[in-house]
């Protein structure tokens, strides 16, 4: 009897190190979304892990993320980088990455929550990599096989940690755009942001300068340099932080055309409280009372002498650093886009409760005796330039949508002209 049982602890010892990676994460998640049994999701767990995360807690995650995301359905696809698992999985109502790290024994010693990641196939003929000082930015290179217009577009995201279309939700408006183009012969680069691949290099000492605009100038620069791409105009295309910070990547990238997707005009600062009082009206649970009470007092400080390099980030909007917010106070976007002497346009959605017509009327007025700045306002679009209807709230961003295509169209005819 007792060797029977030494063999039997024998065979499930083998069994358990057989599984792969991939298997053994995709039990977790069975486990833990579709068999509802928390007991055996803590299991998977390394002790530390396990001693941290009780199987209560486990129990207690399942309806939150049902109340947010809907039932589980599948998983699907699995990608790594060394012992950290991207489960890209689906849920009713949105599609996220279930993050797993492994040590050594095939335990779980983390997993999150993120917004997917792309990752390049080795077959992907269209994945492209561009030295950005101390990075490589890993991108999406599409050109038409035929009718060539010698146009190529870059993609400016906003802002956060954004992968290379963009995603929020179902939505990937950049990809939209980029296939978009690519059916009328215009060529595009979108890369995934350093924040979101390299987070690591973003620092209490960055600012707008180190997670947007130097990369957006060095793939200017790589493209306009590039022998393959002689002849063609170069065209920038911002969105929100990414068309807010134009003027400043037009400084040095100097290349043809730039376009500015529902990017605002006015600080930051003043954003975040319009964009706190708006949800709170709309869905009081969301925002409180106490929460803009908040955002104004650290606005107020902000804005007053007593700000300084050395203000804790406790004390600032977004928990963002003193290093980060002394650059935008110097930014002036009104008169920096002045010096741009080559076309631009200028496109907004009047469903945008983030960025408004505001903004949008600011640009205008600015530019009121520039023939070269052209503005569009699309009445029924909301800030990734998806159509809808009724009041604009952040649920608009939960279903799947697509650009617009008269938008598209529009997009087009300036790049074409």
């Amino acid at each position: 009897m007792k060797k029977l049982l030494t063999a039997i602890l024998i065979f499930i010892s083998l069994f358990f190190f057989a599984q792969s990676r991939p298997e053994i994460g995709g039990n977790f998640i069975k486990s833990l979304f579709t068999d509802h049994n928390a007991e055996k999701a803590h299991t998977y767990f390394d002790s530390f892990v396990g001693s941290q995360i009780s199987v209560n807690d486990l129990k207690e995650l399942y309806p939150q993320i049902q109340g947010q995301m809907g039932n589980f359905k599948s998983i699907l696809e699995v990608n790594n980088e060394k012992d950290t698992y991207y489960f890209y999985s689906d849920f009713e109502k949105s599609k996220l990455d279930i993050q797993i790290t492994f040590n050594a024994e095939n335990k779980i010693i983390g997993f999150y929550f993120i917004p997917h990641k792309t990752f390049d196939k080795a077959d992907d003929k269209t994945a492209l990599k561009i030295k950005s000082d101390d990075i490589e930015l890993k991108g999406t290179l599409l050109q038409p096989t035929q009718g060539d217009q010698k146009k190529l577009v870059i993609f400016v995201h906003g802002s956060g940690p954004q992968d290379r279309d963009e995603t929020i939700g179902e939505n990937k408006p950049f990809k939209d755009i980029a296939e978009y183009l690519l059916k009328n012969g215009i060529s595009s680069y979108r890369y995934d942001k350093r924040t979101y691949s390299n987070p690591e290099t973003f620092n209490n000492q960055s600012t707008v300068e180190q997670e947007t605009i130097i990369d957006a100038v060095n793939v200017a620069k790589y493209f306009k340099a590039n022998e393959s791409f002689k002849g063609y105009q170069i065209i920038i295309l911002g969105h929100s932080q990414g068309a807010y910070v134009m003027p400043k990547i037009a400084e040095k990238a100097q290349v043809s055309k730039y376009i500015f997707m529902a990017g605002n005009a006015r600080p930051l600062q003043e954003i975040l409280i319009d964009q706190f009082e708006y949800i709170h009206k709309i869905e009081p649970s969301k925002i409180s009372v106490e929460d803009i009470q908040n955002i104004k007092k650290q606005v107020e400080f902000l804005n007053s002498k007593k700000f300084s390099l050395d203000s804790p980030t406790s004390e600032l909007p977004m928990g963002l650093s003193a290093t980060y917010w002394k650059y935008l106070l110097d930014y002036k976007p009104l008169e920096a886009v002045k010096s741009i002497k080559t076309p631009m346009l200028f496109v907004q959605g009047g469903r945008d409760y983030q960025v408004t017509e505001k903004d949008f009327n600011l640009w205008k007025n600015q530019l009121k005796s520039n023939k070269s700045a052209e503005f569009k306002l699309y009445p029924s679009l909301n800030h990734l330039f998806i159509k809808g209807s009724g009041t604009p709230s952040p649920k608009d961003y939960e279903g799947k949508g697509n650009v617009d295509e008269i938008f598209l169209k529009d997009l087009v005819q300036f790049i074409l002209k």
